[in-house]
């Protein structure tokens, strides 16, 4: 290692041990022992920008799939996340319609009134719901062109309240319609493929190609290269 960068690197109660070694009558290996662990402490020093540099995550990302239950989405998402080996734990509300309809009254008994019916099941399923929104990282929010999906408006307004990541994805016909929604989304993507490209990005550092092709311009080239310095 450079006698500069170790200067650099070195803890300073290391490198005042430096030139008393020299003159000390203490055993070789005592030195030595000295001068290991001042080297690994300088080796971990160098060691962590570069780790940072290259991007990556030890975490485990917990993501929450909301919305729509009918379309392939959250299979597609999930096949991205496992390809690219990201280190991604998908969690979603149970996605069978009959059962998120009926769990209340087979598990607590029928009801005679909708209402009542209605409540039981939707506040058992608010049991998952809710804890797995609390302990997500990031909420993604499928909006499908078919049904109005007024719980999956809910789930987005309460992923901003409380302060998680939220990304959005639904049809470009959509857009107007939930513009204020999208407004409090961290991304809008119009494929459950740029989900996947979003969290390898966030995740790893890792870019796709360009999604305008050979038409991409960068920032620099296509507006300036920002400010100048005042």
């Amino acid at each position: 290692m450079p006698s500069a960068l170790v200067s650099a690197v070195l803890p300073r109660t290391m490198r005042s041990l430096l030139p008393r070694m020299a003159a000390s009558s203490a055993p070789i290996a005592l030195h030595a022992a000295r001068i290991s662990e001042g080297l690994l402490k300088a080796s971990f020093l160098l060691g962590a920008p570069q780790r940072a540099l290259h991007g990556g995550s030890a975490r485990t990302w917990r993501v929450y799939l909301s919305g729509e239950i009918h379309s392939d989405w959250r299979e597609r998402i999930a096949s991205g996340v496992q390809k690219r080996s990201l280190p991604v734990s998908l969690q979603s509300p149970i996605t069978s319609h009959e059962d998120s309809d009926d769990c209340g009254a087979i598990i607590l008994g029928m009801e005679e009134e909708r209402p009542n019916w209605d409540r039981k099941g939707a506040t058992m399923n608010l049991i998952r719901t809710r804890t797995l929104l609390e302990d997500a990282d990031i909420v993604v929010v499928r909006f499908g062109e078919k049904y109005r999906q007024w719980n999956a408006a809910y789930e987005a307004g309460y992923a901003v309240a409380r302060n998680k990541s939220l990304i959005t994805l639904h049809e470009p016909s959509l857009s107007h319609m939930l513009k204020e929604v999208n407004a409090g989304a961290l991304a809008v993507c119009e494929e459950a493929e740029q989900v996947v490209d979003v969290l390898d990005y966030v995740i790893t550092g890792r870019l796709p190609k360009p999604r305008d092709g050979d038409r991409f311009v960068p920032i620099a080239d296509r507006l300036g290269k920002g400010n100048k310095a005042p």
